[in-house]
């Protein structure tokens, strides 16, 4: 009974990587329920830590395949340019609302992206979104496409500098989670399309 709870939390206790997954699933549900109750107090963390471990057991979240390694300078690089971006983007954003001028050009431009997991391309449409004036509409993951809504886009520049800055975030993510060098792929990887989208691959 106990081994069969424990399977459910994590499959394979030899993956390492797939249990510090885990364990940080288990900080991150814990920090939420002490973020909830607004004090930091050993009885609530405790409380924290069996919330999240009984939300493990009950409710699995589903297996993330985890195919890289994570390089931390690299990832505060990448909060450091998501950052600036945000700033820039809310500034340019704000001025296209106030200034006494026609409402800026918007479009759908197509981006291409080379990342490999499934997992980091999420993370990275994530980010795009956070970023003021850009949303992403749709996601051919076989293709890896993105269909991203820009506003202010009325020039080459415009444009330029869309696919310049996608660009820099993507080279970001795939120094901080998937190097050619350490990435491999997972059992899982892939195991989310339909027969049919298998089928169609082929």
């Amino acid at each position: 009974m106990a081994e069969a709870l424990l399977r459910r939390v994590v499959p394979d206790w030899r993956d390492r990587r797939a249990v510090a997954l885990k364990l940080a699933q288990v900080v991150w549900l814990a920090a939420v329920w002490v973020m909830l109750w607004g004090t930091l107090s050993p009885a609530d963390m405790l409380a924290g830590v069996l919330v999240a471990l009984l939300i493990l057991v009950v409710l699995p979240l589903p297996p993330a395949p985890v195919e890289g390694r994570l390089h931390v300078l690299s990832l505060l690089q990448l909060f450091g340019l998501l950052a600036a971006q945000m700033v820039r983007s809310s500034v340019q954003v704000a001025w296209f609302a106030v200034r006494p001028a026609a409402p800026p050009l918007s479009a759908v431009l197509r981006a291409k992206v080379s990342v490999k997991s499934d997992l980091v391309l999420t993370l990275l449409v994530d980010a795009m979104n956070l970023v003021p004036g850009t949303v992403v509409l749709d996601i051919d993951t076989d293709r890896r496409l993105l269909y991203v809504h820009v506003i202010g886009v009325g020039s080459e520049k415009g444009v330029r500098n869309f696919y310049r800055d996608t660009k820099r975030l993507e080279r970001l993510f795939v120094l901080a989670f998937e190097r050619d060098s350490e990435w491999h792929a997972s059992p899982l990887h892939g195991d989310d399309r339909t027969p049919v989208d298998q089928k169609e691959r082929r």
